[in-house]
């Protein structure tokens, strides 16, 4: 038997989430401009410049929006790292999700134990 081939087209992947095209919000592309400063504080920069930021996205192979750079070096100037994750913890608890579950089995396994321990009445 012969394998039928899928002749189907794929469109291509937008670049942007919106169908009228609109570009991507600032949250949404803001997070990789972000992770890489922090990734500068973690390496010992207490005050990563944009220059550091830029270094570490191309370094993942990441091509660098200047203006969104720009924009989030404004945004994150004059704070502490830890306020920064501070403020953005509320945003991420705000999604909800995660969490919760893995905690049942755990009862038997006493039990189990005593019985090869021979407490459970062998003898």
């Amino acid at each position: 038997a012969q394998a039928k081939v899928c002749r189907q087209r794929v469109r291509p992947l937008r670049s942007s989430p919106s169908p009228l095209g609109a570009p991507p919000s600032f949250a949404t592309m803001g997070m990789k401009y972000l992770a890489a400063y922090m990734m500068a504080v973690i390496g010992g920069k207490d005050a990563p410049s944009a220059e550091d930021v830029k270094a570490i996205l191309e370094a993942g192979g990441i091509e660098v929006d200047q203006a969104m750079l720009d924009l989030m070096m404004t945004k994150v100037e004059g704070k502490e790292v830890h306020e920064l994750i501070a403020a953005g913890h509320g945003k991420f608890a705000a999604c909800g999700g995660g969490g919760g579950g893995g905690g049942g089995g755990g009862g038997a396994a006493p039990a189990a134990g005593a019985a090869a321990a021979g407490g459970a009445g062998g003898g």
